[in-house]
């Protein structure tokens, strides 16, 4: 009996021996008991997986300008004429240098970019025009509109803030329906109450206003009499409320960024308007809209 039990307790030793073997060995191959006592394999760890790439491109490699006479360079290089080379959005010009210029080069800037702002427009043209970008597939788009809808013969015609924010978005919509992933920088509207304030200073650019610039901001540039303060402060406040239209509808689109106001709150001095007309931004003008527009699009993130 004692060898017997001798041997009946060698045998334990073994199996448990085994056992534990067994064990640690699915343990280091990555083994589990399932429920049934069959093995399941565990999946190895893995690493972790990258981040996802960015929605927001700081290095777009194609470009797309709409909007109005500001983007056309309007009255930047000789009277009531387009001056496209020195458009802050996609000009050539070496004074100006561009937001394409910038982001692209210089050499790649003109082939690689296109500027479908017209003078005079407004938001209700913008669908039209981001349609033709969009067939470009570019990846950024830069929108200046806004000005030439509160720019009118009066108060009473200027674009109404519900109508305003309706033709924005079917011009985001548009843009959307061919050229889903492009990107979309969207400039806020001009302190037209300020650039009226610089330019009264200038007799000349007086005269020129009287040809029927931006009559609701620029009519009779000298009364201060209450309805012509509070015709100015009208135009002010849609100025103010197209550009929060800008900014609300822009923020429900991931790939789109707002200036967060930066061209409203620039204070243009005589030296960036134009020499012809002293309202329109001047080649130096120019050149302050594209360091504003390279500012924001090559920054990290959307404007606080």
């Amino acid at each position: 009996m004692p060898e017997r039990a001798s041997r009946r307790r060698i045998r334990s030793a073994a199996v448990a021996s085994g056992a534990a073997a067994l064990v640690g060995a699915a343990a280091l191959a990555g083994c589990t008991a399932g429920p049934d006592g069959a093995g399941r394999s565990t999946p190895a760890p893995r690493s972790p997986s990258p981040s996802a790439t960015p929605l927001w491109n700081v290095r777009p490699a194609s470009l797309a300008a709409v909007g109005d006479s500001i983007t056309t360079g309007f009255d930047a290089c000789s009277v009531l004429t387009d001056c496209p080379e020195v458009s802050w959005a996609t000009g050539t010009d070496g004074a100006v240098r561009s937001l394409a210029v910038r982001l692209l080069g210089a050499a790649r800037a003109a082939s690689h970019s296109s500027n479908h702002a017209v003078a005079g427009a407004r938001i209700a043209q913008l669908p039209e025009q981001m349609a033709l970008a969009a067939k470009e597939r570019p990846e950024l788009v830069t929108v200046m509109i806004g000005a030439n809808d509160a720019c009118r013969d009066s108060v009473r015609l200027m674009t109404p803030v519900a109508d305003f924010r309706a033709s924005f978005e079917a011009s985001l919509r548009q843009l959307r329906g061919t050229a889903p992933k492009a990107q979309v920088y969207v400039s806020s509207v001009p302190d037209l109450k300020r650039l009226w304030s610089t330019g009264r200073v200038n007799p000349m650019g007086k005269q020129i206003w009287k040809l029927g610039i931006c009559r609701s901001m620029l009519q009779d540039a000298d009364d201060m009499g209450e309805a012509a303060t509070a015709r100015r402060e009208a135009v002010q406040e849609r100025v103010v409320a197209y550009n929060g239209v800008l900014r609300d509808v822009c923020a429900k689109d991931a790939r789109c960024r707002y200036d967060g106001g930066a061209v409203f709150d620039y204070r243009f001095t005589g030296e960036q308007l134009s020499p012809w007309d002293w309202f329109h931004p001047g080649r130096d003008g120019q050149a302050r809209l594209a360091e504003i527009a390279y500012r924001k699009v090559t920054a990290a993130g959307p404007p606080a």
